[in-house]
């Protein structure tokens, strides 16, 4: 927030639980009070349990499910309400759909369903000349990512791509500066897969 008021832009923060309807209303109710309109909208809220199956609880299922699909899907939702003519929408999927790797079931099944919904909500956002387009990212360097994860893990994962490293958060938000801008209005329902090469 600082370094958008230093460049002399608006910010606020505002906290809300995702997955609850109400909390998405009310976000998105003081957005509407603060601006009057929405223009870009980035679902970049998530959760990551890796777990076999024959560890994964009914409470897991549903957190993850609540807060990467519903929530995604609410927010999209009300971006039909308030967003602007020419808006934009990124979701967030991840590259793991592409692969076959133990004790993501659950998380890449939720982030398959986020693919898909970006796919079909393209159609009824194209009317109003919005975009809606999923960033699929690989490993990246982030606290979600290296929660609960071995070095040993770790390493292995930065030989899997092209690159031989860990993305950094810089490389998602170039693809995100790239899909907000006027160079992608051609672009919508699309999956961009930023992972260096993974899959």
């Amino acid at each position: 927030m600082q370094a958008i008021t230093e460049a002399g832009g608006e910010a606020v923060e505002v906290q809300a639980d995702i997955s609850m309807v109400i909390e998405l209303d009310r976000l998105f109710a003081e957005v509407d009070s603060r601006w009057g309109r929405l223009d870009i909208l980035i679902n970049n809220a998530g959760v990551m349990t890796c777990e076999a199956i024959g560890d994964v609880t009914e409470d897991s299922f549903d957190r993850q499910f609540a807060i990467n699909v519903k929530g995604t899907y609410i927010a999209c939702q009300q971006a039909m309400k308030h967003m602007a003519r020419g808006g934009t929408i990124i979701n967030f999927s991840t590259s793991v759909t592409g692969v076959m790797l133990p004790t993501y079931s659950v998380y890449a099944a939720t982030k398959g369903a986020v693919k898909q919904m970006t796919r079909q909500l393209a159609k009824e956002f194209g009317p109003r000349d919005i975009t809606i387009n999923c960033i699929a990212p690989g490993q990246v360097a982030t606290d979600l990512f290296l929660a609960g994860k071995s070095d040993e893990l770790v390493d292995s994962f930065r030989r899997m791509n092209a690159f031989g490293r860990l993305g950094e958060p810089e490389d998602i938000a170039n693809a995100i500066e790239l899909l907000t801008s006027d160079k992608a209005r051609w672009i919508t329902g699309q999956t961009l897969r930023v992972n260096g090469g993974f899959n």
